[in-house]
Order: C-alpha cells, then sequence, then structure tokens
C-alpha cells in the first residue's frame, strides 16, 4: 500500500520544516515532536523517508555501506558491485531490548558452527536513513541515552560477550510522544537538534479537508498518491537542492552574533542552542535557495531550536515559544 504522500499532509507545517531540515542537514541532531495523538507525526516522517531518492549500497552489505567504504564494516563486505536501495526507515518498538537495539552475538552461527559472529541490530539497519520511536518518553532512559550518544557520534560501539564491534550508524533520530503521558528528562530533550510542537487542528476547512485526503488515500491509495506525485517531486528537488548548497554557505559573524545574544537573552544553557541555531539557520537558508544567511532564517527557526532547552522560570509561566517571541521581538524589534 502506498504511503500517504508528504505534501497532502494539510497543515503541520513547523512539523514538515523540521523534518525537511533534518533531510538537509542530518548533523542537526534529530527531531523531537511532542503532540496530540493522532496529528500525523509518524505519517509525516514516513512519508518524507520514502520521498528521498533511492541511495547507493554494497551489494549484500547488511551495513548499509557507501560504494566507496567496502571493506570497512564488521563483516566485512567485499563485493565490487552497487546497487539501489531505499532511503531506510526503521520504526524502533518500545519493548526492544538492548541487544536488539545495538547487536549482539548471532547465536545460530555459534552454536551451528562454533564461531562468534555480530548480528547487527537496529541502529545498523536505520544507518544513513531515519530511525523513529514512537513514544519515546516512555521509552527506557538508558536507551534513549544509547541512541542519543550514538546520533551525536556516528557510530555504535559494542563491548559485549566476547565482542568488539565498531560500526557507522549514521542516522536522523526522529522522537515522538504525548506529554500528557510523560516528559523526557530535559538533559536527554536537550540532545535533540530540534524540538516541533504539534496540536490538532482547530479550523473546521482544516479538519475537513484531512477527512477527505484520509479517505481518498483509504479508498484509492495508488491513485491518490500519483495525484500528489509532482508536488513531492518538487519536495524531492528542493531537499536536493537544499543539499548541494548547504556546504556552500556560511554563516556571517553577525548572525552568529544574533544567535548568541538570543540564547543568552532567554537564558540557555551550554552551547548546543547557538550551534544548532547556526545549523539550521544554514539548512533554512539552503532550503529557501539564500545566496546567505541572515537573521530572518535565525528567527524563523529559533523556536524549533531553542524552545526545549529552555529552564523553567517560576516567576514567568508563559510558554517557552511565547518566550522566544518575545526574546525576539525585544533584541531585534
Amino acid at each position: 500500500m502506498a504511503r500517504f504522500p508528504f505534501s497532502a499532509i494539510v497543515g503541520q507545517d513547523e512539523m514538515k520544516r523540521a523534518l525537511l531540515i533534518a533531510a538537509v542537514d542530518p548533523a542537526i541532531g534529530g527531531v523531537m515532536v511532542f503532540g496530540d495523538r493522532g496529528t500525523g507525526k509518524s505519517t509525516a516522517t514516513r512519508a518524507l523517508a520514502s520521498l528521498l531518492p533511492p541511495m547507493s549500497v554494497v551489494e549484500d552489505c547488511r551495513y548499509n555501506c557507501e560504494p566507496d567504504q567496502t571493506g570497512t564494516c564488521p563483516d566485512p563486505c567485499t563485493s565490487k558491485r552497487s546497487r539501489k536501495a531505499a532511503v531506510p526507515f526503521v520504526d524502533m518498538p518500545l519493548g526492544a531490548t538492548e541487544d536488539r537495539v545495538v547487536g549482539a552475538l548471532d547465536l545460530e552461527r555459534a552454536l551451528r558452527a562454533g564461531e562468534k559472529a555480530f548480528e547487527p541490530g537496529l541502529l545498523a539497519k536505520a544507518h544513513r536513513g531515519f530511525l523513529y520511536i514512537d513514544e519515546i518518553n516512555l521509552l527506557e532512559d538508558h536507551l534513549v541515552d544509547l541512541l542519543l550518544d550514538v546520533a551525536a557520534s556516528g557510530e555504535n560501539v559494542v563491548e559485549r560477550e566476547g565482542l568488539s564491534v565498531r560500526h557507522r550508524a549514521k542516522f536522523v533520530l526522529i522522537g515522538s510522544g504525548n506529554p500528557e503521558e510523560g516528559e523526557l528528562r530535559p538533559q536527554l530533550l536537550d540532545r535533540f537538534g530540534l524540538s516541533v510542537e504539534v496540536r490538532t487542528p482547530n479550523s473546521i476547512e482544516d479538519r475537513v479537508e484531512i477527512m477527505k485526503r484520509c479517505a481518498a488515500q483509504a479508498d484509492d491509495p495508488e491513485g491518490f498518491a500519483k495525484s500528489w506525485q509532482k508536488a513531492d517531486e518538487d519536495v524531492v528537488r528542493q531537499i536536493a537542492s537544499g543539499q548541494r548548497k548547504l556546504a556552500k554557505l556560511a554563516v556571517p559573524d553577525g548572525v552568529l552574533a544574533d544567535a548568541a545574544r538570543l540564547c543568552a537573552k532567554v537564558g540557555v544553557d551550554g552551547l548546543r542552542g547557538e550551534l544548532t541555531l547556526m545549523r539550521a539557520a544554514r539548512a533554512q537558508a539552503a532550503l529557501s535557495k539564500a545566496r546567505s544567511v541572515t537573521r530572518q532564517h535565525l528567527i524563523e527557526i529559533a523556536p524549533l531550536a531553542l524552545r526545549h532547552r529552555l529552564r523553567r522560570d517560576v516567576l514567568d509561566e508563559t510558554g517557552s515559544t511565547v518566550r522566544i517571541e518575545r526574546a525576539v521581538a525585544e533584541l531585534f524589534g
């Protein structure tokens, strides 16, 4: 069954922008989507992953190695042939064990042949793609710690049961959850690059349009996907153009100073706020085909990059987004 087209998702512009930024620059650090149930969080992520053009991988490689990385993974893969493969989208269940996530000893080979061999886990399958965790706020803390460390380093290291394995694991980590069912610890939430707040649409017109599109997709998935094919192709071109342009864009010192002033104004701890603002503003500029990164790009993505990094102020009960917007108005007019 064809997946719901990315372009056909009604509203949720902030979530779609965050996902596009992460697709252009995976080094952003992943996206955390908090919001009501049934608001298209997983639908949007799956739609974007299926939208991306196929990637080249070494034939029969279990680690999605690029053709120029032949022989560098634990297997190691030695094939001189490559093939096209869909960008991985790995849906990690809440009940997954640590062995299932990072990989473990291949017991079948150990018992049958007496060999110590490594069985890749979900992190290996997600390499060069997306790792999606629904209800991440209910995931055990040690697994969240592990995932965030690997997402930041781009490498999975396994030292257990006499095995010493190291392999690439570069992926875009997407987490979603309902804050009413529990919150992530602040120090873990801070490790995500961008944070999105998703709400149930209030507009009657949007609700009606959502029902119409869902019904059309259920009745004729292939036909519905075809009707949105051109719009999705435009998104693919936008991402590809943004990826090419990203490396050519430098963030001017003035914009860096603006980022530092804004983070200081809202009281962000550490330097992850500034670094994410810099990367996200550059990716936003690349997506919009701008010639340079400007203060406006910084302002556009400031809530995404900072809202989850703000300390709670007992004297100010306004939401994080409002505090950021207020700081932007005071600093930049």
